[in-house]
């Protein structure tokens, strides 16, 4: 049986280390300054033979219920309400502090199983801390160093301690052999059984939390006027229309040369994994300043990743003269990102709901596209009559002869050249191929892949006899 554990306590006490340290990934972003979370994070989690959801949360602070920590704060007491048990975590090195009493007092009213974790223990500079922890009234304190990996095994026992239905031995079933599937020469890759990874990416303060949290319809996201709150990826479990789906909320993305702070360039490259691992990308545009240069170099990366891509044009409800606008825009879009011609561009607001279904629709279509798969004997019936119109030109008075083409693989779809000389055949002449294919095949908003193989000659290197 499974369960939730959300880690709490103030901020810069380890919360994100022993996050990263149960996941088995450095998935949140940690670094020696405070507050560096801000939203709180779900990872599935190992201790032994416990397997669990934990949930990183940022630092409890006080502040106005309006005010950047206030909001924080929110969030934390979001996932105390959502976990099953809390994992309250005290700084042992700085001892008990009048916040930490303060907070103690918010998860006894909670009314659910607490593990008390006194963290950087290792040494003897925590043991004052460590018994210091006994007067909150929380337990036995277990000590640990999330840095180093030590007092695991006691945390083990205490979770055992605290939720002991949830983490008794799970009875062993016979595993079903999981249904063989089929791959048609002609056909897709899709599997509608896995969940969809949707990875929502563009510049600072561009509304893509605000756009997550309307398509979840609750406050799931931390928001707000200020430009740069988000700083890890999030990623959070969605339905839309009984399909499974996995969106990833990133940090804004400014041009490199802007950045300087050490946080921001690990929240840009945290962002740009969250790329790596997607199978769609929403490059969400701010609509009213649309389309600079951090717009389509980020559009750039994503082609490059291989990612499926639609366009957002976010803040839509600002905008007027909306007919007009978009079609000048799809325009511009048509025209700056050759690479991904015919990407679906789609205006939307998270302030109004305005776009939502028709956004997920055209994410729908994308991945299906994506996943894409043609025969061998259409691409080359569609080959032979492409080079009887337009062959290859010669190269140093030989003609480069291209004999054949497959597909050997979509996400995204790949194709291979077969033939002689096909090392000297022009990059232009490959980009006229990328667009034959992607009009009479419909490859809209995805990139695609050629590669060349060249036939080797059974006479280079012999002499005549």
């Amino acid at each position: 049986m499974s369960f939730s554990l959300a880690i709490i306590g103030r901020p810069n006490v380890g919360k994100s280390t022993l996050f990263n340290r149960l996941v088995g990934k450095k998935l949140a972003l940690v670094d020696d300054r405070p507050g560096v979370t801000r939203d709180r994070r779900e990872g599935a989690a190992k201790l032994a033979d416990l397997s669990f959801t934990v949930i990183d949360t940022a630092g409890l602070e006080e502040g106005a219920e309006a005010s950047l920590e206030g909001r924080m704060r929110q969030q934390t007491e979001a996932a105390i309400e959502q976990a099953d048990a809390i994992l309250f975590m005290i700084d042992a090195r700085a001892g008990v502090t009048p916040d930490d009493k303060y907070f103690a007092d918010l998860v006894r009213r909670a009314g659910k199983p607490v593990v008390l974790a006194a963290n950087k223990a290792e040494g003897r500079a925590g043991e004052a801390g460590f018994f210091e922890a006994y007067t909150l009234g929380l337990g036995d304190p277990v000590p640990l160093s999330a840095e180093h990996g030590e007092g695991m095994i006691d945390l083990f026992d205490a979770l055992r301690l605290a939720l002991p239905e949830a983490t008794e031995a799970p009875i062993e079933e016979d595993e079903t052999a999981a249904p063989r599937r089929f791959d048609d020469e002609d056909g897709s890759d899709l599997d509608i059984t896995k969940p969809l990874r949707i990875t929502v990416v563009g510049r600072p303060n561009a509304g893509k939390s605000t756009l997550i949290n309307r398509l979840l319809g609750e406050e799931r996201l931390l928001v707000g006027p200020e430009a740069g709150i988000t700083r890890d990826s999030i990623g959070i479990d969605f339905e839309w229309r009984d399909r499974k789906m996995k969106l990833f909320d990133t940090a804004g993305l400014r041009r490199r040369a802007r950045v300087t702070d050490k946080l921001e360039k690990l929240a840009g490259a945290d962002a740009l994994r969250a790329v790596r691992f997607s199978e769609v990308v929403v490059l969400l545009v701010d609509s009213t300043i649309p389309f600079e240069k951090q717009d389509l170099t980020i559009a750039d990366i994503a082609a490059s990743e291989g990612r499926a891509v639609v366009i957002g044009l976010g803040k839509w409800d600002l905008i007027e003269d909306r007919g007009k606008t978009l079609i000048r825009l799809r325009e511009e879009a048509e025209r700056l990102l050759a690479q991904l011609r015919g990407c679906p561009v789609v205006p939307v607001s998270g302030a109004t709901g305005e776009g939502l279904d028709e956004l997920m629709r055209a994410v729908i279509a994308v991945h299906e596209t994506w996943n894409k798969r043609i025969s061998t004997a259409r691409l080359n019936r569609w080959l032979i009559n492409t080079i009887e119109q337009n062959p290859p030109p010669a190269v140093s008075g030989r003609r480069i002869k291209i004999r054949y083409m497959t597909q050997p693989k979509s996400r995204p779809p790949h194709f291979v050249l077969f033939g002689n000389q096909l090392d000297e055949l022009p990059t232009s002449y490959e980009r006229f191929l990328i667009n034959g294919l992607r009009k009479t095949f419909d490859f809209p908003g995805v990139p695609l892949r050629i590669s060349r193989k060249t036939a080797d000659n059974p006479y280079e290197g012999k002499k005549r006899g």
